[in-house]
């Protein structure tokens, strides 16, 4: 040490120490500026720093000479070996006994190993950012209170997720919390859960997920986010419904068909029988038998192929009232003995349709044993009614089924008509509504729900005079 402590502590600095004059010239440099960047005698700082023949644009010690302030800013330099370093640059004001500014000490502290550290960080943000947003699945970060605090690229474009917005806003269109809720339950038990869940797109497209959440922790050890990651499963399900379609199906007509070869065999037997005696009776007799078993097992395949696969409606051109009257006489009886009030409010000028008659009938009689199963279970209301109405445009129809049973909330809305959904708590097979828009759909129309929770529900089928497939006009009324 030397009798001048400050001299000592001037050499001794861990920072590139320098004293600039006015003009910029160094008049005095630390141990440590000398060892790295080597003489400094007769020489400026941007020389040496920045190995430039002119002044730097923004220059800390040229606006501390200004306004006597002390000044910073981060820049790059190289030293006498030509190794590139980061410093932080902070300048301050030397005066003399009468404040005046002699001269500006420039402080540079070596912050390359930090600049390192955060080029490595933020290089890692952006491979996570990135890796976060392209995945090919749903995620999401919430907050205790179900808030979406980050959406990936997927899930913003797809479902117009942003922060704050509710998850299961978001995902169901609910406005009460799903049940049960795993990303509660994560929260709760800090483990991984996973469900399976139907989520709809502002579109209106319906989306199978299989989904998974998992805590998302602090330094501490405490629970601050839940991630939810749900898989894209839709093309998986549609297969799986559509073999589990066809199994129903043949499940449920396997004792029809035993019923139909048992007569089939009863008729051919008569026929035979009748042909070896030469009983032409008894010849008739089992002739009719083969034809009546023969179309009944034609309706049956038909209906198959309404339930398995898509097929060209069989057009014929028909008076639009015909089907709603039929469907009418059918009902009124079946809701008398149901308690529950029936009315047909048909125009008798309506017109004619070009359309499957046998298609129709079934969509309507879908749509009004469905209205009349929402009044069944509906234990709010004492009295029930359920309404067809038939309404005429020159390019089109509607046929209306309404009801004042237990309506149907967004979410049932939307999966209405999903394969095997059903809203009556297991007293609904959940093909009904399914195979009614799949007729409309095959028309070139549609079906259109109108319902509130507890209210009723009005379902509206649109479908054209003329249908996409026809090649001729039908009459219009």
């Amino acid at each position: 040490m030397t009798n001048n402590p400050y001299k000592d502590y001037f050499e001794l600095m861990p920072a590139y120490l320098t004293i600039l004059d006015r003009d910029l010239k160094i008049v005095e440099a630390n141990r440590r500026f000398r060892r790295d960047f080597g003489d400094f005698e007769g020489r400026y700082c941007y020389q040496i720093n920045q190995h430039r023949s002119e002044r730097c644009e923004q220059c800390p010690a040229e606006r501390t000479f200004r306004d006597g302030l002390r000044h910073g800013i981060e820049e790059k330099s190289s030293n006498q070996l030509g190794n590139e370093i980061s410093l932080l640059i902070n300048t301050t004001a030397i005066t003399d006994e009468s404040g005046e500014i002699t001269h500006v000490m420039r402080m540079a502290t070596d912050i390359t190993e930090i600049k390192l550290l955060q080029n490595q960080i933020r290089d890692s943000r952006e491979r996570y950012r990135k890796l976060f947003d392209e995945v090919p699945c749903y995620i999401s970060i919430q907050d205790s209170n179900l808030r979406i605090v980050d959406a990936n690229r997927r899930l913003r474009e797809d479902f117009g997720a942003s922060p704050g917005d509710k998850c299961h806003q978001v995902y169901m269109h609910r406005t009460e919390t799903c049940v049960p809720c795993i990303v509660k339950q994560t929260f709760e038990d800090g483990r991984v859960h996973q469900a399976e869940e139907m989520m709809t797109s502002p579109k209106g497209d319906q989306v199978n997920v299989l989904v998974y959440t998992a805590p998302v922790r602090d330094a501490a050890g405490q629970i601050n986010n839940v991630i939810e990651i749900s898989t894209d499963i839709t093309q998986i399900r549609r297969l799986q419904s559509q073999l589990t379609n066809l199994g129903l199906i043949i499940s449920s007509i396997s004792h029809g068909i035993k019923g139909l070869l048992t007569s089939l065999d009863g008729g051919v037997y008569l026929v035979n029988t009748g042909l070896a005696k030469n009983d032409r009776k008894r010849f008739e007799q089992g002739w009719k038998m083969v034809e009546r078993n023969i179309t009944r097992v034609r309706r049956m395949v038909l209906d198959l192929l309404y339930y398995a696969k898509d097929r060209a409606p069989e057009l014929e051109c028909f008076p639009a009232r015909a089907v709603a009257d039929e469907v009418c006489e059918v009902v009124r009886v079946k809701a008398a003995e149901m308690g529950i009030g029936f009315g047909c409010e048909v125009d008798r000028n309506i017109g004619d349709i070009d359309a499957d008659l046998k298609a129709v009938r079934s969509l309507l009689i879908n749509l009004v044993e469905n209205a009349m199963d929402a009044c069944r279970v509906d234990t709010k209301k004492g009295n029930h009614v359920v309404r067809i109405k038939l309404r005429g445009y020159p390019e089109y129809i509607e046929y209306e089924v309404e009801d004042n049973g237990i309506g149907m909330d967004q979410e049932t809305r939307e999966r209405a008509f999903s394969l095997f959904f059903s809203s009556k708590k297991g007293n609904g097979t959940g093909l009904g509504l399914f195979i009614s828009n799949k007729i409309a759909q095959a028309h070139g129309g549609e079906i259109k729900i109108e319902s509130e929770l507890n209210q009723g529900t009005r379902m509206i089928v649109k479908l054209p005079r003329k249908s996409p497939s026809s090649g001729t006009e039908p009459p219009k009324a």
